[in-house]
Parts: C-alpha cells; structure tokens; sequence
C-alpha cells in the first residue's frame, strides 16, 4: 500500500499571514513539519502543496518535494485532492503545516488505520480529556465515538452535555471544575475527547468528498468534517496518547524563538 503525506501550506491567513515562513529555532515553520513527516515510516512519500512562490522557494531551497497548486482552493483538503489526483497512491494523509512538533508516531498510528480488512474511508486522531477549562475553549473541537471507535458528531461545544450534572449550564459547564468530580455525578463516569486535526483518507474517498456541497452543520460549527459525517461517510477515529500544539497566532510562537 502506497501512502502519501501531503502538507497543504498558504501563505494568506486572516490570523497569521506568512506562518509557513517564520522562523521557529533556526528553522522555518515548514520545515520543520516536512522533517518531522518524514521520520515517519508509514509514508512513502511527504510532498508540500502550495499555491505561493514564497513557499515553493522555501521548501526547494531545504531540498523538499513541492508542487504548486491552484489558487482558487478553499482548504487544505481540496489542495491534497489536486496532488492525489495526479499521484498513484492508495491513501493520503494531510498533515497540519502549522503543527511543527507533529509526533511521527501519530502519523504512524493513523496509517495503520487502513491496513485492516475493513476499508476504513476516511480516519483521524483523538485524545482523552479531562473535563477543564481547556476543554471549554472553542477552538478545542470534540468529539464523540461510537462502539466501533467511529466519529458519530465533531463540535466546539463540550460533548456529550450532561443534563444531570451540576457542573454543566446552559453555556457550557462551570469555568471552574473541580479537580475530581464526585462519583454520583454522571460526567464522572463518561470520556471525553478532543480532535488532534490530523486526516487520512483513501484516495478514492477524497476526491469524493471535496465535490460534495457545504453543509448546514459544517456552516454552523465551521467544522468541515460535519459535510464528510452529514454524507454518511465514516470517519474512524484512533486514540493517540500525543496532544497537538498548532501555530495560530503570534501570540503561539511565546517561547519559541
């Protein structure tokens, strides 16, 4: 089986322009993600996807594999379906360009999703939370797994709400949580999960996806993966031990320089 990792990278960004290029130690963003991709042994092959000459330079310049794109894509994952399009290779994996502390394990972990019998479409990572203040962040995005480790909903609201608790409201749950909750308390005997954004898919099933139409819930919770779920596409979901750490802002870069 031919897996391909592909990191989309742009350099606009309404928060951050430029993230792909800033210096991160001595080394650019980028750049540290494609090496830290390919210390990962499931892969065949990392390419960067861009649609910037700034980028491109970059990454040609460190001795990286980089194809221009089309400007007119929306997101990362309509970039990897132009690359995978043009590409033999059974899955594909899109890699955060902001993640430069991405754990090659992870990728490892979600390429294994698709070495069992029973043609897993699309996969993605999760991690077991206590119920904090973090969790309460919106731009943590949750999720909720049926018995077959399947993504059954992705939110920025805490799920599941637990009606009974007396540390969920109406907005949310209290801001400060106890550091264990009593045992009669039915949040105490549920996991919790948060979504690490990292995504595999067989490379039929992207060039699938990336045609169907915006969905209502993926407008609402601007959550693109709700289109995928909103289609009855499964979404598996393997739990990893590792956190994720995105660059969004400059205020993210704190302690890296």
């Amino acid at each position: 089986m031919k897996i391909l990792g592909i990191i989309p990278a742009r350099y606009a960004s309404s928060r951050f322009p430029g993230k792909p290029l800033i210096d991160i130690k001595g080394k650019t963003m980028i750049r540290r993600v494609y090496e830290q991709a390919l210390k990962a042994k499931s892969l065949s092959e990392v390419i960067v996807a861009t649609d910037d000459e700034r980028i491109y330079k970059e990454v040609k310049g460190f001795g990286g594999n980089v194809v221009m794109t089309s400007t007119l894509h929306s997101n990362g994952t309509e970039r990897c379906a132009e690359v995978a399009n043009k590409s033999e290779v059974d899955v594909v994996i899109n890699i955060q360009g902001d993640e430069p502390f991405i754990h090659p394990e992870q990728i490892d972990l979600l390429a294994s999703c698709f070495a069992t019998p029973d043609k897993t479409q699309i996969a993605t990572l999760i991690k077991e939370s206590p119920l904090n203040e973090d969790l309460q962040n919106p731009a943590r995005i949750k999720v909720v797994v049926n018995k077959n480790q399947e993504a059954m909903y992705f939110s920025r609201h805490v799920i599941p709400f637990v009606r009974n608790s007396p540390h969920f409201t109406v907005q949310g749950f209290q801001s400060r949580m106890p550091a264990n909750l009593p045992q009669d308390d039915m949040a105490a005997h549920l996991t919790f999960y948060k979504h690490i954004g990292i995504y595999g898919y067989r490379k039929d099933v992207l060039l699938e996806i990336v045609k169907l139409p915006e969905s209502m819930l993926e407008t609402a919770e601007a959550l693109e993966q709700l289109r995928w779920l909103e289609n009855d596409y499964k979404i598996k979901c393997a739990l990893t031990e590792h956190d994720s750490f995105s660059i969004d802002t400059p205020e993210d870069l704190k302690g890296l320089k």
